[in-house]
């Protein structure tokens, strides 16, 4: 692209831009979905790349997604070679043919061209309402392999030389129960990869290809020496830590292991998942682009958040990553649940083997995700109706400094999911909330606590509801864990609560019918602590006891803070005994 490089401030403008047509795309996204899922949640993410498939950009509005679409464009690239033309629109899901973390998260990639050049790619990856499975919103917690997930997608072009592949779209349809928002929510994937086309272009013609290529070339190789920099502030050593799932859903006595040794040695940092479990037969396995995105997420939560998320952040990461375990399974292994149960397992691995080379930097880990996707037939609409019930976020890790954030949701999503608009909900499935609000000592004790869990009880009305039970963390060995002294917290629990006042623990992993005057209640646990409770400031103690966010129980036995019941007052006498006995 020649020897003169790029000024700095046309560098600096020209990478924005490359990060606002991402933006663009999920704005676009955001306003044309069909589905909950999209407008509401924003369960999706767009990138950048150019012709040889690394990334420019990405807006990683889930970010757990964000770093698998290398695997993504990768398939693709291999899959067609040449044989691409202007005017293609290629559709992926497969986690095996097409580099998906899973089988919901559809792919939609278009290149760019300038005469008979690939110059660039767009692409936006969703998690789409239905995919085919019995299950609801492409879950299905009893899947034992990969064709009881959904249909499966490689590599396929829904456009051809922009003409619509109606051949194509229809052999979609016809395996998927709610057509309509299926079909709103593939055309709203296909309509922002056009917007990116147009943004793309004229930035080509305002710009011209040889700047911005050559801008390309230096934002990556600048990401990657700003990459390295940072990891050289880790001390070199070898870090191991290992992390359980509660169960598969076939054998449920047996908690899943994943094993991680982190080794930094100057600028590389390699993630060693060797000794981790085997496949399993249920859907919590995860695939090298789950395993590998999960890891650059922990990762980029760690160190300087100004990074760049592009191929130059990815380039000093390597990966180990056992054929035939549970964090690099093979094909026909069920992997639907791996954004859920297998990054949050992936995630804390990372970041309890990193809190003993920098502790200063090091979070507590986040509340797991334990709610169901539903699905069937609302009364109120005459139509089908599929929900992921987003409400139920758990509370964040507390880091140095800083509590953790309240009801942030779970970690694969790093606080990009949103909840949705609870009159909304309501408006669109056969639901009515009776309780959401914060979980009274659901959080992690520490000198900076955890984030809140969530108080989430629903009334269904309507029947032959399926409710798809995903998750994992119900037990104290998969609970949040606090760091440098601080806590965890109580696990997170479900309920269901029939009409004639009997119960039944809907469990994860499996399918549970609802019917109309059924109430679902789940306990949604918050983030671990960071640091020693007795050392966290008295006045904060008393401003959580008044907010109902801890109890004068957990105030006195966790924090050493003693608070008369009828005038809240501190009784400074008892709480100086409490701490001094401590030191």
């Amino acid at each position: 692209m020649g020897n003169k490089k790029l000024d700095p401030i046309t560098l600096s403008v020209l990478a924005n831009r490359f990060e606002s047509v991402c933006s663009e795309m999920g704005e676009t996204m955001l306003r044309t979905s069909h589905s909950p899922i999209f407008s509401e949640a924003r369960d999706f993410v767009t990138g950048v790349f150019d012709a040889n498939g690394r990334m420019i950009a990405q807006k990683p509005y889930i970010a757990v997604l964000a770093g698998a679409l290398p695997y993504c464009m990768k398939a693709i690239l291999d899959f067609y070679g040449d044989d691409i033309q202007d005017g293609d629109v290629i559709l992926t899901n497969d986690p095996y043919l097409g580099g998906n973390n899973h089988m919901p998260d559809f792919t939609v990639a278009r290149p760019i061209f300038s005469g008979d050049e690939i110059i660039f790619w767009a692409v936006a990856k969703g998690h789409m309402v239905d995919t085919g499975s019995e299950g609801c919103c492409g879950y299905n917690p009893e899947a034992g392999n990969i064709w009881q997930e959904g249909i499966r997608i490689p590599p396929s072009k829904i456009y051809k030389q922009g003409r619509f592949n109606r051949s194509v779209w229809n052999l979609l349809l016809n395996n998927v129960k709610m057509q309509s928002l299926f079909e709103g929510d593939l055309n709203c994937l296909v309509g922002a990869t056009t917007l990116g086309e147009r943004k793309l272009k004229h930035a080509m013609k305002t710009n011209g290809i040889r700047t911005l290529l050559q801008a390309v070339d230096q934002i990556i190789e600048a990401t990657e020496k700003h990459m390295r920099e940072e990891i050289r502030k880790i001390p070199d050593g070898e870090y191991s830590a290992e992390r359980h799932m509660d169960h598969d859903g076939f054998v449920r006595d047996k908690k899943v292991k994943v094993k991680l040794t982190v080794k930094v040695e100057g600028d590389r940092i390699i993630f060693d998942f060797t000794g981790s479990d085997p496949q399993v037969q249920g859907p919590i396995n995860n695939t090298e682009a789950n395993t590998f995105s999960s890891v650059c997420l922990a990762l980029f939560m760690t160190i300087d958040p100004d990074i760049r998320k592009n191929g130059g952040a990815l380039a000093p990461i390597e990966l180990i990553a056992p054929r035939g375990s549970v964090v690099n399974c093979q094909e026909p292994a069920a992997c639907t649940a791996s954004t859920i149960c297998g990054t949050a397992t992936i995630v804390e691995a990372v970041w309890l083997a990193l809190s003993q080379a920098v502790p200063e930097l090091a979070q507590a880990s986040w509340g797991r995700w334990s709610a169901p996707a539903t699905m069937g037939f609302n009364d109120r609409t005459g139509r089908l109706f599929g929900d992921i019930h987003f409400m139920s976020k758990g509370g964040a890790g507390a880091t140095l400094g800083y509590d953790g954030w309240n009801h942030l949701g779970v970690v694969s999503c790093a606080g990009g999911l949103r909840s949705p608009d609870p009159e909304l909900h309501e408006l669109v499935t056969p639901y009515r909330i009776l309780q959401y609000e914060y979980l009274t000592d659901s959080c992690g004790p520490g000198k900076w606590r955890g984030g809140m869990g969530t108080a989430y009880k629903w009334l269904v009305e309507a029947d032959g509801i399926i409710s798809d039970n995903f998750g994992d963390g119900l037990t104290p060995e998969t609970g949040p864990f606090g760091i440098v002294g601080g806590k965890g917290c109580k696990p997170s629990s479900l309920l269901v609560i029939r009409p004639d006042g009997s119960t039944e623990d809907p469990e994860v992993h499996k399918f549970v019918t609802l019917n109309k005057g059924d109430v679902y209640s789940i306990h949604g646990c918050g983030g671990g602590g960071y640091g020693d409770p007795f050392e966290r400031s008295i006045d904060k103690v008393v401003d959580d006891v008044l907010d109902e966010l801890i109890s004068l129980e957990t105030a006195r036995e966790e924090y050493g803070v003693v608070l008369d019941p009828e005038t809240m007052q501190v009784d400074k006498e008892a709480t100086h005994r409490l701490r001094e006995a401590r030191k």
